[in-house]
């Protein structure tokens, strides 16, 4: 008979993985409190610039003490488009949308990444897309929509501000797809250090208003923004990357709907925003959702026909469709 239990190493790189994935989504999910501080103090690019430069430092300092070299030539489109989308042209554009719309329509709009990251991974990078995924994307979505209801203001919107919180979705959801081939041959560290450096090259003409800036900013401004770019720049891109290599981008978008369930928490607990009911019951929604989506179908005990092989796990499809 068949054994079918993964071997110990699997095992543990799945639970690294997921550990990883967790990191990641707490410390973006505490970039929101972060940038709602910050961004009283910087405009949109300068605090771009001055993250990714925090970002870029860190992880530079990282790379020379693990003496990581240059990515190879291989990956550098996908370093060089992520670098671009999502490190450069997300940020900017998420922080001036959401200067423009309040923070439930932000969400809302944004929150559309994760199903776009899913549908460009299921076309251009052959990703499964199972029903337990789906249905557990569609559950998050829904909380994510109810929790961005339940915290949108009145006249807070604008139109400008809508279509800058869509392009950052779209610039997301590419970059994702654009970073997974590239992990094939660089490691996380190399395609997050070199992505936030093209990033950081994209925004250099904000650099200006960033020294102008950072003269009359108040102190704990100008920490958050370096905590942004330590932390959820530097720390949680590479923990995404490490995550990305061994899973399907459309697996890891799923797995960021349980931000808005984090959001609410720390608002909380830092900002004193107290949420009502339908914030809540949105962010049980949300990570119901990526519960569901992260789960795996049991097989039934002596259900299966006679030699039947077992289903692969969304890793290994990925693997046999490169």
């Amino acid at each position: 008979m068949m054994n079918n239990t993964p071997p110990a190493p699997t095992r543990r790189a799945e639970l690294l993985a997921a550990g990883a994935a967790a990191v990641t989504v707490v410390l973006w999910a505490s970039a929101f409190v972060s940038i709602r501080s910050a961004g009283d103090a910087y405009s949109p690019g300068a605090l771009a610039l001055g993250r990714l430069l925090a970002g870029a430092l860190t992880l530079g300092v990282i790379c020379l003490l693990r003496r990581e070299g240059v990515p190879p030539r291989s990956a550098w489109r996908g370093i060089a488009i992520s670098g671009l989308l999502w490190f450069g042209f997300y940020m900017v554009a998420l922080n001036w949308g959401e200067q423009q719309v309040d923070a439930g329509t932000a969400a809302l709009v944004v929150n559309t990444g994760p199903i776009l990251i899913a549908l460009l991974g299921s076309r251009l990078l052959g990703d499964p897309m199972p029903p337990r995924l789906l249905a557990g994307m569609a559950v998050s979505f829904a909380g994510a929509v109810t929790v961005g209801l339940s915290m949108s203001g009145e006249g807070g919107s604008s139109m400008l501000g809508v279509a800058l919180c869509l392009l950052a979705a779209i610039a997301y959801a590419g970059g994702v797809v654009a970073q997974k081939p590239a992990l094939g041959s660089a490691s996380p560290l190399q395609v997050t250090t070199y992505g936030c450096l093209v990033g950081a090259v994209l925004c250099l003409p904000f650099a200006g208003q960033l020294v102008r800036e950072a003269a009359d900013a108040p102190a704990s401004a100008t920490l958050n923004m370096v905590y942004l770019g330590v932390f959820p720049t530097a720390l949680a891109f590479t923990t995404w990357a490490y995550a990305l290599s061994r899973t399907t981008a459309s697996r890891m978008g799923a797995t960021t709907y349980a931000a808005p369930a984090l959001v609410v928490l720390m608002s909380w607990l830092f900002l004193g925003e107290v949420p009502g009911l339908l914030t809540l019951m949105g962010g049980v929604l949300c990570l119901a959702g990526v519960a569901v989506s992260r789960s795996r179908p049991r097989a039934a005990d002596g259900a299966g026909a006679p030699g039947a092989a077992p289903e692969p796990r969304p890793e290994e499809a990925t693997d046999s469709a490169r």
